[in-house]
Parts: C-alpha cells; sequence; structure tokens
C-alpha cells in the first residue's frame, strides 16, 4: 500500500462521494476509481458499499479507515521530528490525557515549557486509559497522563500531588442533592453510569462490598461531558471525579467512606524521543 492510496482513501471515505474525492485531490474520477478498486484487490476485500450518489464504508472500510489514519499520523509526526531545526527547539510533542483534574498541572507545564520554547506545539488527545497506551505503543503518543489504577509495568512514570476524589453527579431534584455525601447503601436503588474501564469498575466494585451485585448500571461512560448530559437528562446518577467544573442543574457528591485515587504522567521505557518530547519530559522531571 503507498501512502497516497491511503490518502485517497481517506478522502473518499470522509466524502463518500468518488467525484467529490476526486476533485479535492485534484485527479480525475476515473483514476480515483481505478485506485480504490486496486486497493480492494490488493487486500482481497470489499471497502465500499456502492450506491448511486453516495458510498458507505463496509466493516472491513471501517477498519482500514482506523488504520490509515494512524499510519498517516505517525508518518506526519515522523517527519516533522526530522523537519526540526538544531535552534530553537521545535516540533510537535504528543500528549494523552484522561479527565483529571491533574491536567491543570500538566497544563502549566506546558504553558511554562512554551515560554522558554515558543516554536513547539502540543498535540492533546483526550480518551481513557486503555487508548492512550495504546497509541503510546504505535508511537503516536509521545506522553500520557493516567489515572489509576492502570498497569504501567513498561513505563516510567512521575506521580502528580492532586488526588482524584470520587463521588457521584445527580441532577438538582435527585433525593441524594441534599446530602453532603453518599454511602454505597444511599446507591443501592440508584441507576448508575460507571466508567468503561475494567480496572475502574474493579475499584468500585471493591468499594461498593457485597451490595455491587445488586447495583443497577444503566450505562456505561468514557468522558464526563456525555455522562453529565446523560445524568442531566435522568438516566441516572454518574459515578466519577471531581473535576472542579460546574454543570447546570447538576450537583457533585462525594463517597463516604471516602475514595481516592491518583494519577501520573508516563511515557515508554527505553524510548526514542524527538528532542522536544526527551526536553519536555527532562523539565517535568527537573522542575517537580
Amino acid at each position: 500500500m503507498e501512502l497516497r492510496v491511503l490518502k485517497y482513501f481517506l478522502m473518499v471515505a470522509r466524502e463518500e462521494n468518488i467525484t467529490k474525492a476526486a476533485n479535492l485531490l485534484h485527479v480525475t474520477q476515473p483514476t480515483l476509481s481505478r485506485q480504490m478498486m486496486q486497493l480492494e484487490e490488493e487486500l482481497g476485500v470489499k471497502l465500499f458499499s456502492r450506491g448511486k450518489y453516495h458510498i458507505v464504508l463496509t466493516d472491513d472500510g471501517m477498519l482500514l479507515k482506523r488504520r490509515a489514519q494512524e499510519i498517516i499520523d505517525l508518518v506526519d509526526k515522523t517527519a516533522q521530528e526530522f523537519s526540526r531545526d538544531e535552534e530553537p527547539l521545535n516540533g510537535e510533542i504528543a500528549v494523552g490525557c484522561g479527565e483529571t483534574r491533574n491536567m491543570t498541572f500538566l497544563s502549566r507545564k506546558m504553558a511554562d515549557f512554551r515560554q522558554i520554547h515558543p516554536m513547539v506545539h502540543f498535540s492533546v488527545y483526550s480518551a481513557i486509559a486503555d487508548d492512550i497506551k495504546e497509541r503510546i505503543e504505535k508511537g503516536i503518543v509521545d506522553i500520557g497522563l493516567f489515572m489509576e489504577p492502570v498497569d504501567i509495568g513498561r513505563y516510567e512514570f512521575i506521580r502528580l500531588p492532586v488526588k482524584e476524589r470520587w463521588g457521584v453527579l445527580v441532577r438538582g431534584d435527585s433525593p441524594l442533592a441534599g446530602k453532603d455525601r453518599v454511602t454505597a447503601q444511599d446507591l443501592k436503588n440508584v441507576p448508575l453510569l460507571i466508567g468503561q474501564r475494567a480496572l475502574v469498575q474493579n475499584e468500585l466494585a471493591n468499594w461498593f462490598g457485597d451490595i455491587y451485585e445488586k447495583v443497577e448500571i444503566a450505562s456505561t461512560f468514557n468522558l464526563i461531558l456525555n455522562a453529565a448530559n446523560m445524568v442531566k437528562n435522568g438516566l441516572g446518577a454518574a459515578m466519577c471525579f471531581s473535576l472542579d467544573i460546574s454543570y447546570d442543574n447538576l450537583k457533585f457528591i462525594p463517597l463516604f467512606p471516602e475514595l481516592e485515587t491518583g494519577s501520573v504522567v508516563a511515557w515508554k521505557k527505553n524510548q526514542i524521543f524527538s528532542k522536544a518530547a526527551a526536553a519536555f519530559i527532562d523539565y517535568i522531571r527537573n522542575t517537580m
């Protein structure tokens, strides 16, 4: 597979129309159609379901779209790393992060670092820990901000100072809204929204104890903004961290007994980084 053809494929997938994609790529429609058919032949799969006016990706097409985007991102990142001048320090630093109050700490480090090296820029990808680790393993992300529990046995890391406090996010008209803290018994008959990660679910199961088997899980989520929207619309109460963010007509109530978790900034051991990424890691280490 050629990178050029993968870029053509991504444009077709985005536009869902060969003619529109061909115009944007400045190639003829027959040429682009032939390239896509040759790509299908090369891979031995059908990538598109072709209709009269638009095309839709098959399951194999969706997989290739994901892989092709990862390949293009990695190629672009590599090109940036090798196109830098020696001075001043420049280039991109890719950061993966979960939703945590320690993003305040990392944001300040990023801002301070750019005061010293203004030619450096950051690319921030927000996701759960499992997605961030996958991107680190593929070389797409340089460092990750992880909320524990997380398996970082293959990583070097710095533990961050702020502990994350668990609680529930409820509507203002919820019977729980008048409480200063909630117990497992309080949540026994409440539909709950919990995080998707298995390690997080295990952590919550330990906090609930035997009651966990009787807990009603209404939905799982990976980002708190969507969870807050579901809470607002009556799906249930979301078990999450306190992010010091206010939501209209929603209230965060801490758990009792208290449940806290830490956060770490981590990167792959023995990884060869760009000069910008290596300098940023050293900066974090030396300014803790």
